[in-house]
C-alpha cells in the first residue's frame, strides 16, 4: 500500500500561485510514476500533469500546459505541482495520484489515490 497525503490548497486570486504538495509513505516512491488530476463540482476527474519515476519526463494537459509545473524529489518521497497564472476555472478538488507503472500513460491506470485538496480561484 501507498498512503498520499496532498497540502498546498488554497484560495487565491486570479493571476495568483499555489504549490500543491504530495508526501508519500508505505512502498518505494520511485517504483511510480506520478500525476496530478483535478475534479470540479458536477464534472468527472481529469488530468493535469504526470511525471515519470526519475522525474526526466513530465506530461501536461493542454489547460496546463504552460501554466503549472510538476516535479519530484524521490528522496523526499513527495511530488509537488507549481501552479502559476491561476484562473477561475481551475478551481477544484486536486488529487495526487501513483500510477501502477514507471511510466505514467494514459492507458496506465492510478493504483492509488491522495485524500485531494481543495483549490479556489477567485476572479
Amino acid at each position: 500500500q501507498v498512503q498520499l497525503v496532498e497540502s498546498g490548497g488554497g484560495l487565491v486570486h486570479t493571476g495568483g500561485s499555489l504549490r500543491l504538495s504530495c508526501t508519500a509513505s508505505g512502498r518505494t516512491f520511485s517504483n511510480y510514476a506520478m500525476g496530478w488530476f483535478l475534479q470540479a463540482p458536477g464534472k468527472e476527474r481529469e488530468f493535469v500533469a504526470s511525471i515519470n519515476w526519475s522525474g526526466t519526463s513530465t506530461y501536461y494537459a493542454d489547460s496546463a500546459q504552460g501554466r503549472f509545473t510538476i516535479s519530484r524529489d524521490n528522496a523526499r518521497n513527495t511530488v509537488w505541482l507549481q501552479m502559476d497564472t491561476l484562473k477561475p476555472e481551475d478551481t477544484a478538488v486536486y488529487y495526487c495520484a501513483a500510477y501502477a507503472s514507471v511510466v505514467p500513460s494514459m492507458s496506465t491506470p492510478v493504483a492509488y489515490w491522495g485524500q485531494g485538496t481543495q483549490v479556489t480561484v477567485s476572479s
